[in-house]
């Protein structure tokens, strides 16, 4: 047994069997990048790299430093998005609580105002504030982990603490 991230509730275990909605959506993600990825790595770097070297001396040229310095990095992130799909083939969703908040809940709050907001906890990679989506690994999401449906969360946040009741839990079990 490993764990992937330290602020991430996920365990991953060999687990065949358990093929949920959400696994197959984030791998499908994880997998069109790749395949894009993949497509700009061996067509159109390659003809970027050769109309740079064209253009002669290769010391002073900064196309061709450009054009490879993008074939490192799409290197680097195709090779980040292969081990995470298969990290995520390993993943044993059965060990994210049922009854709190774990990876994949999605969770209604209320702030002291009475203002409320709802997000969903995802892979760090996956955030997006503004459509709802946090990190399991931020502040808010840190916070949130292991926390039942009308229990009071504190954030800790640059500008101050915030304060927030849990006024709904939908884990990936319910989903």
């Amino acid at each position: 047994m490993r764990s992937i991230c330290g602020d991430c509730i996920r365990t991953l275990l060999p687990f065949p069997e358990l093929e949920p909605v959400l696994k197959a959506q984030i791998i499908k993600k994880f997998e069109d990048e790749i395949q894009q990825l993949e497509k700009e790595l061996k067509t159109e770097l390659p003809q970027e790299i050769k109309r740079a070297r064209e253009l002669g001396d290769l010391r002073e040229n900064a196309e061709y430093h450009a054009a490879k310095e993008r074939q490192r990095l799409v290197e680097s992130r195709l090779s980040l998005l292969k081990k995470r799909v298969s990290d995520i083939h390993l993943m044993n969703l059965d060990k994210v609580p049922r009854d709190r908040v774990g990876f994949g809940s999605t969770v209604h709050l209320k702030d002291r105002q009475g203002s409320t907001m709802t997000y969903q906890l995802v892979m760090p990679e996956d955030a997006d504030v503004e459509h709802g989506l946090i990190s399991t690994a931020s502040p808010i999401g840190r916070a949130l982990l292991n926390k039942e449906e009308g229990d009071d969360v504190t954030v800790s946040t640059p500008n101050g603490s915030r304060e927030f009741e849990i006024i709904k839990l939908i884990t990936i079990h319910d989903a």
